[in-house]
């Protein structure tokens, strides 16, 4: 009875459209089993062949080569530091078993979908009209071509340059680089993974933009969106010094700037299609096409048959490549009149083919004119940017109305795009100045004037939607406050970008061109004398490893020394909004209070507490005459941990104290602790190694010296019945 009881319970929780849906995904999935159940055999050894042989195939070529491309450009000294080192007995055969278990899910998945079109035909899931076959193998062969292409990039460029530097900038700072097979084989097909998705762009944006599911002046007008989407994914996987960032945002670039003219050429093609017929455009142009194909035969005959071919191999020669080019009919068993034959056939068929597209597309492209594309009356202004709203012909904005206009406008806002908002309300009202002009009813009156267009475009839509009452509550006051606070930082944003740009730079130069390692050096000559330095090794065991720690350690210099400065400008608004009190000058006592305290603590733990710690964490190990090698992360936060960390625990009571003298009551900061433990747990997280034990290892002692600091605002304040700095302007 009371399994009966709870299943109608939980089933309930769903609502009507998600249980419906989990329904048919489940119909369709048995449904599938039963059509493709016998032929799941032949699904199976189709599995069976993708996961045993990629055992071989890891086994005998594989590892070989990844290794081999990884040293390839290293110089003799660091491809001999390099070690690729197994962590576990399994750990070689697990990854092998999970990449051979892809590979068969990959290589199976066709043909499972093949035998059970039936299931999908009868849900209206398989195509209803079937494709021709030229158009399947055309494209597969394309999305095979661009995927080999995309790895071959990688494989011969990039890897090779990326990994010599890592593992340089690894050995600079004095740390071995010591990969685990894992995560350097992970890492590695990452990429290759990236790259291979990332040369199927030209196919994917023409396909897109030729279906209209995404049309091509979407891919136009959006491209800084590409731009900066590129520069963000590669910020996340590939190392942050700017030869590596240029190496794959630049081919990013160039690629999706040809595949762009690939589906401007796609979509003109299918459009002009429908104005005038391929075998009339080509009709037209026939002399000049036949004319280049000609050209381009006797530029062939002329290469082989006037000296081109020994300038070519002496060019060859000169570049260092080992290759030359064979004599027509020599790699045939032709003679080299026939071979020279089919070179100069070769020619004159790809020149005729270029001539051939070139001056079709110019004919398509004539039959379309860009002005009569579509119906203007149906251009979608809330795709378009601040630009194409500019640009777009004024019937676009003929059935507008006013209500529409402020719509549109402000979700422009929300979406933080003021330039689009004021753009649509100036082009509104354009049309409305025209429609006066030619004597035909306004959409509104002079009356009825909303107010001045700046504001409205600056974010006061409210009062269009609540009649001018809005109360703070009704919306959120914390996203209220939040906003107002963050808008009044707006003006001085470039600074504070600027200071921490600034900032983060030349920590990460300094970290990179070598002073992590002299950090070390020095650090580990505090340490006792029953622990020498040669006792202590620190390795990376990911080839970007020592990168990540330089970048957050950076990161976190760069918050601690752009805080004061973001506070001093948001002191205005935390101070209209009722946060605090006084005047913003204090700020700078502030900052010297915790600076005080944060060297403080750091003295005391660089000369006492982490020498003292790693002592004893690594005393019984060298007594046994066991090698220490500690990941490079582990180890230099465990240092940041015992000597800034103390620091940072000491401010957390100085600054509660400072809080409550600004106006933060003691009764404010004992009831927001559960905001506190979540600013607190979301900045380990990010500002930590990615373990759990790590994070709460962080988060616990801060949280303890909140309270440490509430135990003294308690005493200091009398329970609350007094402030440090008189009576609280906001509690």
């Amino acid at each position: 009875m009371t399994a009966r009881r709870f299943l109608p319970s939980m089933s309930s929780a769903l609502d009507e459209d998600t249980r419906q849906t989990l329904d048919a995904g489940r119909e369709t999935a048995g449904a599938m089993l039963r059509s493709a159940q016998k032929d799941l055999q032949k699904v199976f050894i189709v599995f069976l062949v993708g996961f045993i042989g990629s055992f071989y195939v890891l086994r005998l070529y594989v590892w070989g080569f990844l290794e081999s491309v990884t040293r390839s450009r290293m110089d003799a000294a660091t491809a001999g530091e390099l070690q690729i080192i197994a962590q576990t007995p399994f750990d070689v055969i697990l990854l092998q078993a999970k990449i051979g278990l892809v590979t068969g899910i990959l290589l199976c998945l066709p043909v499972f979908l093949y035998y059970s079109r039936d299931a999908l035909e009868a849900r209206g899931l398989w195509p209803s009209s079937p494709i021709p076959r030229w158009k399947i193998a055309l494209g597969g062969l394309l999305a095979v071509g661009l995927f080999f292409a995309g790895l071959a990039y990688g494989y011969l460029v990039f890897f090779p340059v990326m990994f010599a530097f890592l593992a340089n900038n690894a050995l600079s700072a004095g740390f071995t680089p010591t990969y685990s097979i894992v995560l350097w084989a992970q890492f590695i097909f990452l990429l290759t993974l990236s790259f291979g998705l990332a040369a199927q762009l030209p196919l994917a944006m023409s396909g897109l933009s030729y279906a209209e599911i995404v049309p091509y002046e979407t891919f136009r007008d959006r491209w800084r969106y590409a731009v900066v989407a590129m520069f963000a994914f590669g910020a996340l996987f590939t190392p942050p010094d700017p030869f590596t960032q240029i190496m794959w945002a630049v081919p990013m670039l160039v690629l999706y700037g040809f595949s762009l003219y690939l589906a401007k050429l796609v979509i003109t093609a299918k459009r002009g299609s429908e104005q005038i017929s391929l075998r009339a455009a080509a009709a037209s142009h026939w002399n000049f096409i036949l004319g280049f194909g000609l050209i381009g035969g006797l530029l062939v005959y002329a290469f082989f048959a006037r000296g081109g071919l020994p300038v070519a191999n002496d060019l060859l020669a000169w570049a260092g490549s080992s290759r030359r080019l064979a004599p027509p009919g020599s790699t045939l068993p032709v003679s080299q009149t026939v071979g020279l034959g089919l070179w100069v056939a070769l020619g004159t068929l790809l020149a005729g083919a270029v001539a051939f597209m070139y001056y079709v597309y110019t004919e398509f492209d004539a039959a379309v004119d860009p002005l009569s594309v579509g119906d203007p009356t149906e251009i979608d202004l809330s795709e378009l940017d601040a630009d194409g709203v500019r640009a777009a012909p004024p019937e676009a904005f003929a059935d507008l109305s006013e209500d529409d206009a402020v719509s549109m406008a402000g979700d422009a806002v929300d979406a933080g795009d003021k330039a689009k908002a004021r753009a649509l309300l100036d082009r509104f009202d354009e049309t409305e100045a025209v429609r006066e002009a030619d004597g035909e009813p306004a959409e509104r009156s002079t009356s009825e004037e909303i107010g001045d267009r700046a504001t409205r475009a600056g974010g006061t839509f409210l009062d269009e939607f609540t009649g001018g009452e809005t109360d703070e509550d009704d919306i959120g006051g914390y996203y209220a406050d939040i906003a107002f606070i963050f808008d009044s930082l707006t003006s001085r944003a470039f600074r504070i970008a600027a200071v921490f740009g600034i900032v983060l730079a030349s920590t990460f130069g300094w970290l990179y061109t070598g002073g992590i390692g002299r950090v070390f050096e020095q650090f580990l000559s505090q340490l006792p004398s029953q622990v020498t330095p040669d006792s202590i090794n620190v390795v990376a065991l990911h080839p970007m490893e020592a990168l990540i720690f330089e970048v957050k350690f950076s990161t976190l210099i760069a918050v601690v020394v752009t805080f004061p400065m973001v506070m001093y400008y948001a002191w205005p608004a935390l101070r209209e909004r009722g946060f605090v009190r006084g005047n913003r000058n204090i700020i700078f006592g502030w900052a010297a209070a915790l600076v005080v305290g944060l060297f403080g603590g750091f003295a005391l733990g660089y000369s006492i507490v982490a020498p003292t710690v790693i002592s004893y964490l690594v005393a019984d190990g060298v007594g046994a005459n066991m090698i220490i090698a500690y990941r490079i992360t582990n180890f230099f936060w465990l240092i940041f941990f015992t000597t800034a960390g103390i620091g940072i625990l000491a401010d957390v009571p100085v600054l509660m104290l400072l809080l409550n003298t600004a106006g933060v009551t003691y009764r404010t900061m004992r009831d927001r602790w559960r905001e506190v433990v979540v600013g607190v747990m979301a900045f380990a997280a990010v500002a930590t190694p990615a373990d759990v034990t790590t994070m709460f290892m962080v988060t616990i002692p801060l949280m303890v010296a909140y309270g440490v600091g509430l135990a003294v605002l308690f005493l200091v304040t009398l329970g609350g019945r007094r402030n440090l700095g008189g009576r609280a302007a906001k509690a």
